[in-house]
């Protein structure tokens, strides 16, 4: 069996218009040994009929309701026996090579987490801007800053996953930055500068900047804060790390170089180097 495999989770729940560019993206990033898992929420579409399409590249899949999205995200990862694990949501798209080098990354170095830069596409797979993932401190950023690194460029070891308990499947808006913010309090995490995937944006999707999704952030930053901390210096940190992650996506939209032209299909386009 190959070293250094890859495990990779899709959820999806109505999502179908988009299914097959996140699956086929996928699919072209596997190599021998991989996994690779489709987990359906009970979508009432056509949903179904377009993962049974690709079954015979799947190593599992499964559509059934479940308790939010975390909850189908953990339900594919207790299937998962890579070395690696990543999970590309519906819709999203992984960027050709991208596996290859997060892997590489991965295994030369001790780190159990990197975070990388992506694109925003559209409806149609046209680029509308890139998004910087870069930060000096992931760990002071997420805890003070209340930021998230890119999940879509986002890949770890499933020891560090194991490490932490998983997923918190509890929560209903915020588990990915409860995840994150476990991994970078608890594991080694650095920054790979790579375009690796796009994001897609689309009508329906559920804003990460929503009332409950900040409510549940700050429940979890208060957990989560050192207990020594005073409250002024909380009140200061939050501050600092509240303003440089407000300043560094401005800069991002305003002054990042662009790497790739607005309007560009990521179809075929294989990741890009940013420094």
């Amino acid at each position: 069996m190959e070293k250094y495999r890859f495990s990779v989770v899709t959820p999806n729940l109505n999502m179908a218009n988009y299914l097959p560019d996140t699956i086929e993206s996928v699919l072209s990033n596997l190599r021998s040994g991989d996994e690779y898992f489709v987990i359906d929420g009970g979508s009432t579409g056509n949903d179904v009929e377009i993962i049974k399409k690709y079954e015979n590249d799947l190593t599992g899949w499964v559509s059934e309701p479940d308790k939010g999205y975390a909850d189908g995200i953990a339900k594919g990862f207790s299937r998962c026996t890579g070395e690696f694990m990543c999970w590309v949501n519906s819709g999203d798209i992984l960027l050709k090579g991208a596996l290859e080098k997060a892997r590489e990354i991965l295994t030369e170095t001790d780190t159990d987490l990197i975070f990388g830069d992506d694109l925003y596409i559209d409806e149609y797979n046209r680029v509308i801007s890139h998004s910087s993932g870069y930060v000096q401190s992931l760990e002071k950023m997420m805890l003070y800053g209340g930021w998230t690194p890119l999940q879509d460029a986002c890949f770890w070891r499933k020891s560090i996953y194991d490490c932490i308990g998983g997923l918190d499947t509890q929560l209903k808006y915020a588990a990915d930055y409860s995840f994150f913010l476990n991994i970078a309090l608890n594991g080694k995490t650095i920054y790979a500068p790579f375009i690796f995937s796009a994001f897609r944006k689309h009508a329906c999707q559920k804003s990460s900047s929503s009332k409950k999704y900040k409510q549940e952030r700050q429940l979890i930053q208060k957990r989560m804060m050192p207990q020594k901390t005073s409250r002024f210096s909380s009140y200061l940190l939050e501050s600092i790390y509240t303003y440089k992650a407000r300043w560094r996506a401005y800069v991002g939209s305003k002054f990042t170089i662009k790497k790739v032209s607005k309007g560009t299909i990521v179809d075929n386009l294989r990741i890009i180097k940013v420094i």
